[in-house]
């Protein structure tokens, strides 16, 4: 009676409110239609996802994060505000920027939502971030009050302020917590794992479909597992392979399985790849799918990368930094990643419009020494004029003093 006490108590003390380990788990993913549990985990065991988390991750990790404070004209890196540190050199005491980045991605590709606490000092000021497990926490009115939940390692929930967290939230519906993008592409996912589970059991029995050994007699339930066991000993495995079957007492061997290329193996596999770059947005030629890449077609895929898989996890990025890290102070200062570095194209394309914007003069010899990530030089800040372009209002004027003939003499 006790053992059923203990397991009815606690049963009784999950709930939506407060779920334990048990309950959240069923909230990170699910069995799919395959029979294959998808979750966070097990997702990344398939490689497409796991190239799809690590490219979208690292990439936003690499990139320059600074804080900015707005000029009289333009702007320029504030790097004496105190959360320039935080954002652009390391988040803690224990990670680094780009490691912070790139947790916090793996969380909102894998989970929907990135939760960290704030770490203040004496002034009030944020000098830290610590993320929080994702699948451990979860926003929740109280009183009409937004409030986080979080249970710790250790098991103790805790309850936070609004203000107390960093939230970055993916996707979703009531713009407060994103969906679970694992549980959306569960279905994808679980047929990618089932079709590379199936070619490792395939190959792992020697690379022949299924069968049934038929013997013209009834054998005992001692005969029939010595049989099996014999054959499998005989025959399973890759090193087994082609040895010669001697079948006795008038046995046949049947084949009762579906060979893989009936089944369409090769184009499943291809296949998942495909959704699973298209549910990331990832450009299939970065998963080293190449089939339908070019050399002319790359580069602006990658350019497409930018656009429209990165650009919007940056917005997402900077909004909420300057909403819930900056707060009165983004009337003055702004966080922005720096995304120059991934438009570069290649040298000959790059001298080009460096050439254009010199000519053109809204770049300076200074300028693009910088973006070349190299030294200024003596008078290199002085930006050249057409001389053969002038003012559309100016227009009028100059084609009567060019109309005039003494201007034509050189006359004064």
């Amino acid at each position: 009676m006790g053992i059923l006490s203990s397991m009815f108590e606690k049963r009784n003390t999950s709930s939506l409110a407060e779920p334990n380990d048990s309950l959240l788990s069923l909230f990170r993913g699910g069995r799919s239609t395959t029979g294959k549990a998808v979750n966070a985990d097990s997702a990344l065991t398939f490689s497409a996802v796991y190239a799809c988390v690590r490219i979208l991750s690292e990439t936003i990790a690499s990139l320059p994060l600074p804080v900015f404070e707005r000029l009289a004209q333009g702007k320029g890196r504030a790097k004496d505000h105190y959360l320039y540190k935080v954002l652009h050199d390391s988040a803690n005491n224990e990670m680094t920027a780009f490691t912070f980045r790139e947790t916090a991605m793996n969380h909102l590709l894998l989970e929907g939502n990135f939760y960290a606490e704030k770490e203040f000092d004496e002034g009030g000021r944020v000098r830290g971030l610590w993320p929080l497990n994702p699948h451990k926490t979860w926003p929740e009115r109280v009183n009409g009050e937004l409030k986080y939940k979080s249970i710790l390692p250790n098991g103790t929930q805790v309850v936070f302020k609004a203000e107390q967290i960093f939230h970055i939230p993916g996707m979703g519906f009531d713009g407060i917590k994103g969906y679970n993008p694992i549980k959306l592409a569960r279905e994808a996912i679980g047929l990618g794992l089932a079709a590379e589970e199936y070619g490792a059991r395939f190959f792992g029995n020697g690379a022949k479909p299924g069968g049934v050994l038929e013997h013209p007699e009834a054998l005992s339930d001692n005969a029939r597992t010595n049989l099996r066991s014999s054959w499998n000993e005989m025959h399973q495995g890759l090193e087994k392979q082609h040895r010669i079957a001697i079948l006795e007492e008038g046995m046949t061997y049947k084949q009762i399985g579906i060979a893989p290329e009936e089944a369409q193996f090769l184009e499943t596999r291809k296949f998942q790849v495909t959704e699973i770059a298209r549910f990331f947005r990832v450009p299939p030629h970065m998963l080293a799918d190449l089939e339908r890449a070019t050399f002319s077609n790359i580069e602006q895929q990658s350019i497409d990368f930018v656009t429209h898989s990165i650009r919007p996890w940056l917005v997402r990025w900077e909004q909420t930094i300057n909403s819930r890290l900056l707060g009165i102070d983004s009337s003055r200062y702004f966080a922005e990643f720096v995304v120059e570095g991934l438009l570069r194209g290649d040298i000959k394309s790059r001298y080009e419009a460096y050439s254009i914007a010199r000519q053109n003069g809204w770049l300076s010899a200074n300028d693009i020494r910088a973006m070349e990530n190299q030294n200024p030089i003596d008078s290199g800040d002085i930006y050249l004029v057409p001389l053969n372009m002038i003012p559309a209002d100016q227009a009028k004027e100059t084609v009567m003093d060019l109309s005039d003939p003494d201007n034509q003499r050189g006359l004064p």
